[in-house]
């Protein structure tokens, strides 16, 4: 009684008289890896070009920080380094976000693409396996 049957030759005997074809169930899993690999080059794709537009925006900021910095001669100077400053930094926050606009439109259509090729392809597998 304290034994406790052993199921593992039993189980097996079963899942041998039920074959099945487990190349379907590979093939899905196989293009699943693909689209996730595909989607994650989109988005690292996003990410490296918003990094590189930060890096500018930042570096286009420091610069004209350092112009504000200058010494003036005369105090009305000072006024007009600061409004010039603003102004031009105004027209970059507008450039800069234009830019991760783009990018984020480029993503979702690169995104789009792909669920609607994936989609087309899970089609075709099904019609092939039916």
């Amino acid at each position: 009684m304290t034994m406790i049957p052993d199921f593992t030759k039993t189980m097996q005997d079963v899942m041998a008289s039920f074959p099945s074809d487990m190349s379907s169930i590979q093939d899905a899993l196989r293009s699943q890896s693909l689209l996730g690999e595909k989607l994650a080059r989109v988005a690292l794709a996003a990410a490296e070009r918003s990094t590189e537009i930060s890096a500018r925006w930042a570096k286009d900021s420091i610069t004209r920080m350092g112009e504000l910095a200058a010494v003036r001669q005369e105090p009305s100077d000072y006024a007009k380094a600061v409004s010039d400053f603003a102004s031009r930094s105004a027209e970059l926050a507008a450039e800069h976000m234009a830019a991760y606009a783009e990018i984020a439109k480029t993503v979702q259509t690169d995104t789009v693409n792909l669920m609607l090729t994936a989609g087309k392809d899970i089609v075709l597998d099904a019609q092939k396996a039916a």
